[in-house]
């Protein structure tokens, strides 16, 4: 099992100085000095992760982050360490939430996340992405039982989804759009909006299907709770870093490039996606989809618009 290279500091508490959500993103970028300089100079890696974004990134055995994009950026920090000439590196797991990620990557507390963030144009004003890595779409978790199939069933209903992501803005514009008379309700994270569902405090919680497949995975119970609903829309996710830093991005699209050409990439889909993980060793069953396999060829960090 791959590690991350010499010490990891984890999971750090995300701790917001004063200033830290201030200025402007063009303010906050030009503080922040080219991501391998930075790390050359204070000898620390700093990679975000979710805590609750299942398969991705999320709190594991003894509350360590693991997962699929977790591994990928232990590929990726073996690369820093070589381009830096650091072999005392220090590599430093930092929880982030769907509001703060953005805002502690552009000021320089963290220097790559690697969770479940969607790529889109309002996001690239902000942050560069790199290779997509993986595509979803919106549905609902309910529970089994539930007389919610689709998005048409939510008239009067209570709908919750995690606050900062594109889920919930989506959400936000179809019920108004299609006139469709639910009550959005924000959480402040994938766990919080599961537990309104399982609490009977919400009657469905919108987000990325592969997330709520994993929340369902390791809940107490799974077949309490069910994942329903045609996708609302099919988006990418990628890795995030910094805007305007070339070296940086080539060295992670570079790392992305030789795990997919190597097979490496499809192994550690299968590993997560396709066999049991933990906490609980339930299988997600979910195949690789066929937006993910043309991106294998096309090798495309192209936004969802």
């Amino acid at each position: 099992m791959h590690s991350f290279p010499t010490s990891l500091q984890w999971p750090s508490a995300v701790v917001l100085a004063a200033g830290v959500l201030a200025g402007s993103p063009a303010a906050l970028r030009a503080e922040v000095a080219a991501t391998l300089d930075k790390v050359r100079d204070s000898g620390t890696f700093v990679v975000a992760y979710r805590e609750s974004s299942i398969p991705f990134s999320y709190l594991g055995a003894e509350a360590r982050p693991t997962g699929f994009g977790w591994e990928i950026c232990g590929r990726i920090a073996d690369q820093v360490k070589k381009a830096t000439g650091r072999a005392d590196l220090q590599v430093q797991a930092q929880a982030v939430t769907s509001q703060n990620r953005i805002p502690l990557l552009q000021n320089g507390t963290v220097d790559i996340e690697c969770g479940s963030t969607t790529n889109n144009s309002e996001r690239g004003k902000q942050v560069a992405f790199a290779i997509n890595y993986f595509y979803t779409g919106t549905r609902l978790l309910v529970k089994a039982g539930s007389p919610v199939r689709s998005l048409a069933d939510l008239s009067g209903k209570k709908v919750a989804s995690t606050t900062g992501t594109t889920n919930f803005q989506v959400l936000r514009r179809v019920n108004a759009e299609r006139r469709l008379g639910f009550e959005l309700m924000a959480a402040k994270d994938h766990a919080e909006s599961a537990l309104l569902v399982q609490q009977g405090r919400a009657d469905a919680f919108g987000m990325d299907d592969i997330l709520l497949y994993g929340l369902r995975a390791s809940a107490a119970n799974p077949a309490e709770l069910a994942v329903v609903g045609e996708p609302l829309q099919v988006e990418p996710y990628a890795i995030m870093l910094r805007r305007d830093d070339p070296a940086f991005k080539k060295l992670v699209d570079d790392t992305l490039i030789a795990l997919i050409r190597s097979g490496e990439f499809e192994a550690l889909y299968k590993k997560w996606f396709m066999s049991p993980i933990p906490p609980k060793g339930i299988n997600l069953h979910a195949p690789m989809s066929q937006e993910l396999r043309d991106n294998l060829v096309a090798l495309s960090d192209k936004p969802a618009s």
